[in-house]
């Protein structure tokens, strides 16, 4: 059996930022994205008027520092969480990398999420852009309100000085707070206020409700329907699966990862796998699972799963903090490492790592190092539960990493996490720790898999994924691989 790649998993929401910023209260580097946007809305359609000024007004500086308000000129309530904001630059060099954060925000910064993304027709001075958008905290805005102050920033990774009087969105004069239309605003997909850059789109992900098409024929391809009998089935490993069985992170110190709690029965005509962890309270009765490839193989191209999360325990009280996953990872050669590369859907239905409740998160990493913590990562969540069946989706490409959940675009990162070197796929579940339930009465928590696509080099639409897995299984095909080895 190959060693797995094991990670010691971490929050998240951690990130990169100089111990010099950090008495401000750095936020999520991700969005929420769009579908397809308007390039422009000559006035404020939907009611939307962005209002900017900046509070760092020299041709260059640390860190560009873009604040904004969003007033409802409307006569209906717009919820926030429905509305992103765009802000246009030039990049300071074609890799350079940019960190957001919040430094303040009547909304709360922990309401408030950023992503960078690069414009479809880049021009001299827009050729990236900083999405701003809110979560469901953020609440609603009713006629006539605003959200009051949200002083944002952004510096490059590096923490260069950056060049900001060749941006499109700058303004050095905007010291009060005005309306300014280099800022655009969209209201569920639609452009609301502001002209974008040479009255050109974003560059967006496909809408997936686009109707489905058939999808590419000739591309290499991982499908597996998971038809085993256990995981003692020799198919399994000649299907290039690894049941982990070795000790380590992440999660309770002392748990074992158990491949006998990685099973596989029938549900209505398909075959489908089970992860089970389970605990009495302790980190020697605590067993956690995972099953992966045992190739780093898989890069650029469409990854899709159906996936089952659970809220509740199958046995036993609730409360454990529990993570349940579908993700693409590579080893970490060294701290902070520029070729690291991992991809994350992470379901926690009873919170952990600070949150206190449900929620999902889609996070793809730049790099990390362990200790002293430090992480490079974009992250989109929704606070929610995700219990049941669901439709998992993750394009890489050379510009951006999408996200969708059941058919509707759930996140976009930008290109500073695109991945240098190949990864393994994985499924795992697992504790956080156990304090999340101090009983020592025994428990059982189950995630379920049903499918796992991978299609090499080539972004699909959800549309496009549903047709192929159907055409797998409506020829009897349980499994394929045809990509190449890295």
């Amino acid at each position: 059996m190959n060693t797995p790649v094991t990670t010691s998993r971490r929050n998240p929401r951690g990130s990169g930022l100089r111990a010099a910023a950090a008495s401000a209260a750095a936020v999520a580097l991700a969005a929420t994205g769009l579908a397809a946007l308007p390039s422009s809305a000559s006035a404020a359609a939907d009611g939307i008027v962005v209002q900017y000024r900046t509070s760092a007004s020299g041709a260059s500086a640390d860190q560009s520092e873009p604040w904004l308000k969003v007033r409802n000129a409307g006569s209906s309530s717009v919820p926030l969480s429905g509305v992103k904001l765009r802000y246009y630059f030039k990049a300071d060099s074609a890799s350079a990398a940019y960190r957001f954060a919040c430094s303040w925000a009547v909304k709360g910064c922990a309401n408030i999420t950023g992503t960078f993304g690069t414009p479809a027709n880049p021009t001299a001075t827009a050729d990236r852009y900083l999405e701003i958008g809110f979560t469901a905290g953020a609440g609603s805005l009713a006629p006539g309100a605003d959200t009051g102050d949200m002083q944002l920033r952004f510096h490059q990774a590096s923490w260069a000085s950056l060049v900001q009087s060749d941006d499109y969105s700058f303004g050095p004069d905007r010291t009060a707070y005005g309306d300014w239309s280099k800022v655009t605003a969209h209201v569920s997909g639609a452009t609301v206020w502001g002209e974008a850059p040479g009255g050109n789109g974003p560059t967006d992900p496909p809408d997936p409700t686009d109707p489905p098409t058939d999808p590419p024929g000739d591309a290499p391809t991982l499908f597996d329907d998971f038809n085993y009998s256990s995981h003692t089935d020799p198919k399994i490993g000649a299907n290039g699966w690894s049941v982990r069985s070795n000790p380590g992170g992440p999660g309770v110190p002392g748990a074992t990862w158990a491949p006998e709690n990685v099973t596989f029965a029938s549900q209505s005509g398909n075959s489908v796998m089970n992860l089970e962890t389970s605990t009495a309270g302790t980190g020697a009765s605590t067993k956690h699972s995972e099953i992966l490839t045992k190739s780093m193989k898989f890069k650029n191209g469409t990854y899709a799963s159906r996936v089952k999360f659970s809220d509740a325990p199958r046995s036993g009280p609730d409360g454990d903090r529990i993570v349940q996953t579908f993700f693409t990872i590579n080893d970490l050669k060294a701290p902070m490492a520029d070729d690291y590369a991992e991809y994350d859907f992470e379901y926690l239905p009873n919170g952990g790592w600070g949150e206190p409740a449900n929620i999902l998160y889609t996070t793809s990493w730049e790099t990390y190092r362990p200790d002293p913590w430090e992480a490079v990562n974009a992250h989109s969540e929704v606070r929610a539960s995700y219990a049941g069946w669901h439709d998992l989706v993750v394009t890489i490409d050379d510009n951006r990493i999408t996200y969708y959940v059941d058919g509707q675009h759930f996140g976009t990162h930008g290109a500073a996490y695109l991945p240098e070197r190949p990864m393994s796929i994985n499924f795992n579940q697992w504790l956080i720790d156990l304090q999340g339930q101090p009983s020592t009465t025994p428990r059982s928590y189950d995630q379920q898999v049903d499918y796992v696509l991978h299609v090499k080099d080539q972004v699909l639409t959800p549309a496009q994924v549903n047709a192929m897995v159907g055409s797998y299984r409506s020829a009897g095909k349980t499994f394929e691989d045809t990509v190449p080895g890295s």
